[in-house]
């Protein structure tokens, strides 16, 4: 029969274990052996130790319970893990570790299968969706925000462009008596490479060709320099997504400030661009409602609601992946510290966080939709959330997807001034 130092030793594959300082390793290994603790209550204590370490919290030791039985003592460590988990965070006094300062990455130019026009990724039938289309022009972000689900699905390190993109772009066959929506900021951030390898030129060159298409360019960036210096066609949507200087200084490392973001967004606005912005995520943290409060008003006086295409309201919705490749990272975040709870199938805040953060976002912007019949109103809509959480936060729901689309398409259409095809 195997030693319970073998168990140990099984237990620990293929875990966080080696990530763990080495007083944290043989603390484990010590209570382990004495309470005898079963294979997967070893796992879940060193992702416990883990979590806590990332997110700048006690030490497991020092939360770890006093008692001579193992069910007893997982059973405490559980919740007073959960209880430091689902606690409202504060940025107080967090530290970061391990953040780089500069943007480090290589560049690779390669013919990808395929085109990538399709779907948004995180289309789901359980949330009500624009059914907005997708472009993905560039793989992988040089920026390091904490939440990102890209570092999932690509080498962070690397940002390829596909060298077929031009041609594939002027190949593409879509119906001229259709309206479009394609995003181009869900693989990458569309503007922080700027015009690299001809990638807007070759959206522009789209864009004029297919007025029929509204073309949307998604960024956390100050990179507008090709935007001021070049014709700018009508049909094209320049959206930033915001946060408060909290979670930009803490969360989304290597970005634009909040005011580098305003200032491009209010320079893009004067040469006539619509623009827009993205919420997404909204962060709870203690205060937060203050501080979001802060930019939002900072918008509505920086910005004519005739200006201004759309707001969009989103929170942290997390895969196991994504929170796997956050465990497995060595620097701190916070973003991972809420009560988990399921959310068509991903897990996020309790529907009561939800409702007191986007029902506060939303009346916030009162005057930029109060009179939905003004030419000038805002379309405003949640991302990713299930349909009856319309109702609780915007006092109104779609019944389907299509219903939202063509709501959303119509009201971007009378913005931009051109006809809405169905």
């Amino acid at each position: 029969m195997n030693s319970y130092r073998d168990k140990f030793i099984n237990a620990i594959a293929n875990t966080f274990f080696s990530k763990l300082p080495h007083s944290e390793q043989q603390f484990i290994e010590e209570k382990s052996h004495l309470l005898k603790f079963s294979h997967q209550e070893i796992k879940q204590i060193i992702d416990i130790a883990r979590d806590l370490e990332m997110w700048n919290e006690p030490t497991l030791e020092k939360i770890f319970p006093d008692h001579d039985q193992r069910k007893v003592v997982f059973s405490r460590l559980r919740k007073s893990y959960e209880a430091i988990r689902d606690k409202k965070n504060s940025y107080d006094n967090f530290q970061l570790k391990n953040i780089p300062k500069e943007q480090k990455f290589t560049f690779k130019v390669a013919e990808k299968q395929g085109f990538g026009l399709g779907l948004c990724p995180v289309a789901s039938e359980k949330t009500r969706c624009c059914n907005l289309l997708t472009l993905d022009a560039v793989e992988s972000c040089g920026f390091d925000c904490s939440y990102c689900s890209i570092q999932s699905f690509y080498n962070q390190n690397t940002i390829t462009f596909d060298s077929g993109f031009k041609d594939k772009l002027l190949n593409l066959n879509l119906d001229k008596n259709r309206t479009y929506h394609i995003g181009t900021g869900q693989a990458s951030d569309s503007l922080m490479f700027g015009n690299r390898e001809g990638i807007l030129d070759a959206l522009f060159a789209f864009a004029f060709s297919n007025p029929n298409v509204i073309l949307e360019f998604k960024t956390k960036s100050d990179n507008i320099k090709y935007f001021l210096e070049n014709e700018c066609p009508s049909n094209i949507l320049l959206t930033w997504s915001l946060n408060t200087p909290t979670i930009i200084e803490n969360e989304e490392h290597l970005t634009a400030s909040l005011d580098k973001r305003i200032n491009a967004a209010r320079r893009v606005a004067n040469k006539g661009i619509k623009i827009g912005f993205h919420f997404h995520p909204i962060v709870e943290y203690e205060g937060y409602l203050e501080e979001y409060k802060e930019v939002y008003d900072m918008l509505q006086n920086t910005f004519k609601s005739s200006e201004v295409a759309l707001v969009s309201f989103g929170t942290l919705t997390f895969i196991k992946p994504v929170i796997k490749q956050l465990r497995n990272r060595e620097f701190r975040t916070k973003i991972t510290q809420i009560p988990h709870v399921d959310a068509s199938g991903k897990t996020s805040y309790p529907d009561t966080t939800k409702e007191e953060m986007f029902k506060h976002a939303y009346e916030s912007f009162s005057a930029w939709h109060s009179n939905t019949a003004k030419d000038d109103a805002v379309f405003f809509y949640l991302c990713m959330e299930e349909h009856q959480m319309w109702a609780k936060t915007f006092g109104y729901q779609y019944s389907t997807n299509n219903d939202f689309e063509h709501a959303m398409l119509g009201a971007y259409c009378k913005k931009l001034n051109q006809p809405y095809l169905i």
